[in-house]
């Protein structure tokens, strides 16, 4: 069956999160690379860990999270339908097992805030591991500076979470994605501003899990 591993040294899909990466870098977006795609499917993996599910639902979390922005390279808008799409290609002509192909494009083309939904434990996953990874250091390094930074409202709540990281607690029942803000950076209402959709998804998809989601900002709660 297929692997992770062999996704992740697939060069035709190195090609593609390479190549994504690039057109949303010339468009002002945050890195969507390969630093995003190894931790949100570590990050997928993890959560179906925790939660005990089978081994081969946490693999192909994996393989879909690592996967799920290859749609870039044609247009950030429906990428996760398009990347649905190639992904479909990509893993019938790597031989996948159907199902485990219907499982993958499925989470892929459910994994955005404007159109997807959780409809499965792989898509649940992506979705929680997708919308936490908010951090510094995906900010580009040409926006780095006081100017640009202040300019983008994406760049500056990115810039401004020091620390970002989801905890599953699986006795409680509860996920909760705990955010480290420089309100000097960004304050608190621009990160709702922007992110308030991927929260409500987020918190959806928890509720897939079995879970109930929490945001924690600043060590307050605030969903």
């Amino acid at each position: 069956m297929l692997t992770y591993e062999e996704i992740k040294k697939n060069d035709e899909i190195t090609t593609y999160i390479k190549k994504g990466n690039d057109v949303l870098g010339e468009i002002g977006y945050t890195e969507h690379g390969f630093a995003h795609a190894g931790r949100v499917a570590e990050t997928a993996g993890r959560i179906l860990e925790l939660l005990e599910y089978p081994h081969r639902t946490t693999e192909l979390a994996r393989i879909a999270a690592y996967m799920h922005d290859i749609g870039n390279c044609i247009n950030r808008n429906d990428h996760a339908q398009s990347g649905a799409i190639m992904a479909f290609r990509i893993l019938s002509g790597m031989k996948a097992e159907p199902e485990d192909i219907a499982d993958i494009v499925s989470a892929i083309g459910n994994h955005d805030e404007g159109t997807g939904s959780p409809i499965s434990p792989v898509s649940a996953a992506l979705i929680l591991a997708d919308k936490s990874d908010v951090r510094r250091t995906r900010v580009r390094y040409k926006s780095r500076n006081a100017q640009k930074i202040s300019e983008d409202i994406h760049d500056r709540v990115n810039y401004a979470v020091e620390k970002s990281d989801i905890t599953i607690l699986p006795q409680e029942k509860m996920a909760i994605l705990s955010l480290t803000i420089d309100t000097e950076i960004s304050p608190v209402m621009e990160y709702f501003e922007i992110f308030l959709s991927r929260m409500v998804l987020c918190r959806t998809a928890a509720e897939y899990l079995g879970l109930r989601f929490e945001l924690n900002i600043n060590n307050i709660k605030l969903l």
